[in-house]
C-alpha cells in the first residue's frame, strides 16, 4: 500500500467488460522526503487505478497493488493492477502531521 495524489482520469470507451462502468483515476505516487522528514515527495511516475471510494482530483489517497487490488468487494476477479481503497484525511510521521487534508 502507498500514498498517492489524483492527477485526473482516464476515459476508455472500449476495454475488458469486468471494468465497464468502473471510474479510472490517473495517480502519482509520492514517498517520504528523506531528511528531514517533514513531507511528502513527488516521484514523477503515474499508473491507473480503479477508484472505490470516489475520489476526487488532487485528492490524497491510499493505493494497493497487485493480488491485493482484486481482494476487495468490487473488484475481485477483475484484471486490474491498482485500486485506490481510501482518501487521506492526515499524515503524521512522530509527533509532527506532514499532511492534513
Amino acid at each position: 500500500m502507498f500514498i498517492a495524489q489524483v492527477r485526473g482520469n482516464v476515459v476508455a470507451t472500449q476495454k475488458v467488460g469486468k471494468i465497464d462502468g468502473r471510474k479510472l483515476l490517473l495517480v502519482e505516487p509520492f514517498v517520504l522526503e528523506e531528511s528531514p522528514s517533514t513531507q511528502l515527495k513527488r516521484t514523477g511516475r503515474a499508473l491507473v487505478a480503479i477508484d472505490t471510494v470516489g475520489a476526487g482530483d488532487g485528492e490524497y489517497v491510499l493505493v494497493t497493488q497487485g493480488s491485493s487490488a482484486r481482494q476487495t468487494d468490487m473488484t475481485h476477479d477483475m484484471p486490474i493492477d491498482a485500486v485506490i481503497i481510501g482518501i487521506i484525511d492526515k499524515v503524521n510521521v512522530g509527533s509532527q502531521a506532514i499532511y492534513v487534508k
